[in-house]
């Protein structure tokens, strides 16, 4: 028989595979970052400025992060109207960061560097593209997160929902640190 502080020790099983897909997710981009390294060291690579929209879009996600937290400790102080306001916000910055990110490709693609054009365009694009898509699944958490803090009727007050979603958020946002200082000084 399992005691009671035992169950407590235990992570939720929802947490465990947020772990350990993000451990799968880090393995997938130290695979594209080592690609870039390997790349480009040919003699057809052509370095560019990143566009300056990333660095908007960096401080739009590093807030975004900051809100999220605040949210979760609003949740669990069962604060629902500051909770409600910060996951709303939080929203729409993720939404405003990806929208930066689109701005910053048809910026790129203006200046000639579309997915075909060159091998380092190439791989921007697929590296940050992939980034966006891991947002792009963070963003639709947190609108379920925050379809479910407007229900009329709250059925559970439960914080692992808004935990393993606010987990998942930093860690993107320090995957989009990671990958903003890597292309900007291998380039």
């Amino acid at each position: 028989m399992i005691t009671m502080s035992a169950q407590k020790n235990k992570i939720h099983p929802h947490k465990y595979s947020m772990w350990i897909a993000m451990a799968s997710i880090t393995m997938m981009f130290i695979g594209f970052t080592s690609a870039y390294i390997v790349k480009r060291s040919q003699a057809n690579w052509q370095s560019f400025e990143l566009p300056s929209i990333f660095w908007v879009s960096t401080a739009l996600i590093l807030l975004s992060s900051g809100t999220i937290h605040m949210a979760l400790r609003q949740f669990k102080a069962r604060n629902m109207g500051s909770y409600k306001q910060l996951i709303t916000l939080t929203a729409l910055l993720g939404v405003a960061f990806m929208v930066c990110q689109v701005i910053g490709f048809s910026d790129m693609k203006n200046h000639g560097l579309s997915l075909d054009s060159t091998v380092s365009a190439s791989f921007i694009y697929v590296i940050v593209g992939a980034h966006v898509l891991h947002v792009l699944g963070g963003v639709i958490a947190l609108l379920i997160l925050f379809a479910r803090a407007f229900r009329t009727r709250v059925k559970t007050y439960s914080a692992v929902p808004i935990e393993v979603a606010s987990t998942y958020w930093h860690f993107v946002d320090g995957l989009w640190i990671y990958l903003l200082i890597f292309l900007s000084l291998a380039r």
